[in-house]
């Protein structure tokens, strides 16, 4: 098993949290096993108990998360509403 440097660490953690990425797609990314990334997390999340700035941090990963989900809804919704609009516009001609 590598060494991983703290910054691969976080990398990889954020990746997880914020990305949504799977503990399995990073650890074949990374070489890293799946106990390994999943004790990252796990660590971050328990110093997220102590450190305000790591807690600040992990809740502002968790909203970007959640802003790109509803980003990626909404765009679904307005390609919808352009298809269905060229769809009537078709049918009044």
């Amino acid at each position: 098993m590598g060494h991983f440097t703290e910054e691969t660490k976080k990398r990889v953690v954020r990746y997880h949290i914020q990305d949504g990425r799977t503990i399995a797609s990073l650890s074949a990314e990374y070489g890293a096993s799946k106990a390994t990334i999943s004790n990252w997390v796990r660590s971050y999340r328990e110093e997220c108990q102590t450190n305000d700035e790591a807690k600040s941090e992990y809740e502002l990963m968790q909203e970007v998360r959640r802003l790109r989900k509803q980003l990626e809804e909404a765009e679904k919704e307005n390609r919808f509403l352009k298809k269905a609009a060229a769809f009537f516009a078709k049918e009044i001609d």
